[in-house]
């Protein structure tokens, strides 16, 4: 059981106003034309709006709960014949097929727990990479702000669901718990900084 399923139906909600990256992944599947392999793909944020730009998205995920939610919107937005959802590991994706572009949108590689997780996942969408194919993901490192502005205190992130950080400078971990009327989870995410993630890469063969 993923840690998602609990709150696959807050998701969407508490995620409602996070838009800013949705154009980004849009256009670039456009550019490479697809299809595309999104690495935890989940209620389908960025997949759909893919979708409905008519490139084909082959979704990976390892929650049940946050694919069926998926399937739901594909169908609401008419697309469900373009997205082609599997329930797997983004460290060892069930894909055969070789494409132009893999992704992995918010923030998904910052559950990886370590480099040797962090190697797998990197050198697995390596893989899926026709030669001249790209991977975009998105991930962060938090700044000082960011964590005196968050830190041990439930915050009201939409209405009705509140979201709590507390963050280990120390082990770079963040333990964010979710909850809303319809789920609640923790989970803990990990950072490295940037040129750790760009030496990484380059161990995958990029």
């Amino acid at each position: 059981m993923s840690l998602y399923d609990s709150i696959a139906r807050v998701y969407d909600p508490w995620s409602v106003s996070v838009v800013e990256d949705v154009q980004f992944y849009v256009d670039l599947a456009v550019e490479t034309g697809g299809p595309v392999v999104e690495l935890g793909v989940g209620t389908g944020r960025i997949a759909v709006p893919t979708a409905v730009a008519g490139v084909k998205v082959i979704g990976v995920d390892s929650s049940p709960g946050m694919l069926e939610v998926c399937r739901e919107q594909a169908e609401l937005a008419g697309v469900a014949d373009l997205l082609d959802l599997r329930l797997g590991d983004l460290r060892d994706p069930p894909v055969t097929e070789r494409v132009r572009l893999v992704t992995s949108p918010f923030r998904s590689f910052l559950h990886l727990q370590d480099d040797g997780q962090r190697l797998e996942a990197l050198t697995a969408a390596r893989g899926l990479l026709v030669p001249g194919g790209r991977l975009a993901f998105d991930i962060f490192e938090p700044s000082r702000e960011d964590i005196d502005a968050t830190h041990g205190r439930w915050l009201e992130r939409e209405p009705g669901i509140f979201e709590r950080a507390d963050w280990d400078e120390a082990a770079r971990t963040l333990t964010l718990s979710v909850r809303g009327e319809a789920g609640a989870t923790t989970m803990t995410l990990s950072w490295i900084a940037p040129p750790e993630w760009r030496e990484l890469l380059e161990r995958a063969g990029f």
